[in-house]
């Protein structure tokens, strides 16, 4: 599945500036609407089609491009490198996968304080002469400015690669609706943090259940005060290409970043803290990354 499913729910960054303000005032954030209607009533300040109506760009929400990096699966490693970089592990072709939530952190997303964040995982499971289209629901709660407190949370257990690869998309929404509160508390629940357990032939129960997935992601997001935040999806296979993304084993980083970023970002200037558990300047550890991220790691499933 290369098409999106949330074609028809473009992430905050992705609106119109009214769409945008007006979320905004749903949120309860009426200065920062004030101050793109404001902004967006003068018009564009650059000619071209590009998105120049913001009046500011430290928030972290507004940007829709993102960074891809990876962390290799070795004891003590630190040093992240573009995923373009990395060399695939071909003994993983036709294998079986464990996924799993590793960070989740929300540097900066509509609205203040507590947040509920509800993740929508797809990924295509690669049976013997059938593919089936996998989604996968999980909810959790981080304060403005902080990692969810998980590692290791598992999504799909013995997801099967086929022998050219596995995609992979991860779609956020920020939930502030009160009526939403019951779903997402089941969402949290223990029968939802043991992750979807994939077999090696086709269940027939896949389907109906990614389909249901998808729905519950789908409606929450069109909910009064709530608001889609992140989306994107990462094809990771065997090849050689230069701008494409290999298979392997260790931790996925997908940060959420200004389209303008993506030709300067450098993942040599930042590092992963085994101490804390945050990814810091390599320069200066007590600075964090700005921005929305999350982080995925890839297994090998041991039956």
């Amino acid at each position: 599945m290369t098409t999106s499913p949330f074609l028809d729910l473009p992430v905050l960054g992705a609106q119109a500036s009214a769409e945008v303000a007006a979320k905004l005032r749903e949120l309860g954030d009426t200065s920062s609407a004030t101050t793109i209607e404001a902004a967006a009533s003068n018009g564009p300040t650059k000619f071209g089609g590009a998105k120049t109506w913001w009046p500011f760009q430290d928030r972290a929400w507004q940007h829709t491009a993102h960074a891809f990096g990876f962390l290799p699966a070795k004891a003590g490693s630190s040093v992240i490198q573009p995923v373009g970089n990395l060399e695939a592990d071909a003994t993983l072709r036709n294998s079986r996968l464990k996924i799993a939530l590793n960070r989740l952190r929300v540097a900066d997303y509509p609205g203040r304080g507590m947040h509920r964040v509800l993740i929508d995982f797809y990924a295509r499971n690669q049976v013997p002469g059938h593919a089936e289209d996998l989604h996968f629901n999980a909810a959790y709660r981080v304060r403005e400015g902080q990692q969810a407190p998980i590692a290791g949370y598992p999504i799909f257990i013995g997801l099967n690669v086929g022998s050219e690869g596995v995609a992979f998309r991860c779609h956020t929404v920020n939930v502030k609706n009160d009526a939403d509160e019951a779903l997402l508390d089941f969402l949290e629940g223990d029968v939802f943090r043991s992750g979807l357990k994939l077999a090696t032939s086709a269940q027939p129960a896949i389907a109906p259940l990614a389909n249901l997935a998808l729905g519950i992601t789908k409606s929450v997001a069109k909910r009064h005060r709530n608001v889609s935040v992140q989306d994107f999806y990462l094809g990771l296979d065997f090849t050689g290409t230069t701008m494409g993304a290999r298979l392997a084993i260790g931790d996925y980083i997908a940060v959420q970043i200004p389209e303008s970023f993506t030709a300067i970002w450098r993942w040599e200037e930042w590092i992963y803290d085994g101490a804390t558990g945050l990814i810091v300047s390599k320069s200066d550890a007590s600075k964090l990354i700005p921005y929305n991220y999350v982080v995925f790691g890839v297994s090998r499933y041991e039956d």
